[in-house]
């Protein structure tokens, strides 16, 4: 497995190249969550969309429709109270209703706050760290019966660059990012040989999110890549193009 891969532009997708997938896709209501849903919805993908955010979920939902895509399911949930048998629900769920289950991006995530360890809250930290590693963790383990079943099945996280190389005051925002390079590092290892699971991260870079405007108040957003425009390693390593691959952290250039 490399440590580090650099995404390369001249990958381009078929129109249908997620056709008859089901994908879940967390933190879906609003920014990279969304449009990576929306791209993969458009390239045939069945997904169903996860977020705490009802109305937000509900007005994807209702952009997918419109544009006459594969209708997608909607799973409210908050990551941050979801107890272990929430995810085994939600597995369960997936089975009953879509019968399978073939990619899995693990995008929710909160900041917390750019401070200090010596002034971290100690509360903010376990929330931050139930959020952004403990859900990914408790997810994946309740799907991955499921996700077993697949005969290419895609486990994708999004990841970030202080999660490879910590910088102050980033705080459990970025240790849970480093926590969740490693699970995916590990888990890869282990389902590599005697699964057709493959397991990545994604960095993607500065984007016009409003996590991002929250750690970058004074930004000039304009210089920024929209959600919109990376979403495309999204669909390679969730699509049949990247079989064989898992184990790799993707990093996006700056602006594309």
């Amino acid at each position: 497995m490399n440590s580090t891969s650099a995404y390369s532009d001249v990958w381009l997708p078929a129109p249908d190249c997620l056709q008859d997938r089901v994908i879940l896709v967390t933190g879906a209501a609003n920014g990279i969550g969304k449009a990576v849903a929306k791209d993969m919805a458009a390239h045939g993908a069945t997904t169903v969309l996860l977020d705490r955010d009802v109305s937000s979920l509900e007005q994807t939902y209702d952009e997918i429709v419109a544009a006459g895509h594969p209708q997608p399911g909607i799973y409210p949930m908050d990551l941050q109270g979801a107890a272990p048998d929430d995810y085994t629900q939600l597995a369960t769920t997936l089975e009953e209703e879509f019968g399978q289950l073939d990619g899995l991006v693990h995008n929710a995530a909160q900041l917390g706050a750019l401070v200090p360890f010596a002034n971290f809250e100690h509360d903010l930290w376990f929330h931050t760290l139930q959020t952004n590693l403990n859900a990914p963790y408790l997810m994946t383990m309740a799907c991955l019966g499921l996700l077993k079943t697949s005969r290419d099945a895609s486990i994708i996280f999004t990841s970030d660059a202080v999660g490879r190389h910590g910088k102050a005051y980033w705080g459990a925002y970025a240790v849970s990012k480093a926590g969740l390079e490693a699970f995916m590092q590990v888990l890869a290892d282990e389902l590599e040989d005697n699964t057709s699971i493959r397991v990545n991260s994604i960095d993607p870079g500065p984007v016009r999110t409003l996590l991002r405007r929250t750690a970058y108040p004074a930004e000039k957003r304009d210089t920024l890549n929209e959600p919109g425009d990376i979403t495309r390693p999204f669909l390679y390593l969730a699509g049949p193009a990247s079989r064989g691959i898992t184990g790799q952290q993707f990093t996006l250039p700056g602006r594309l």
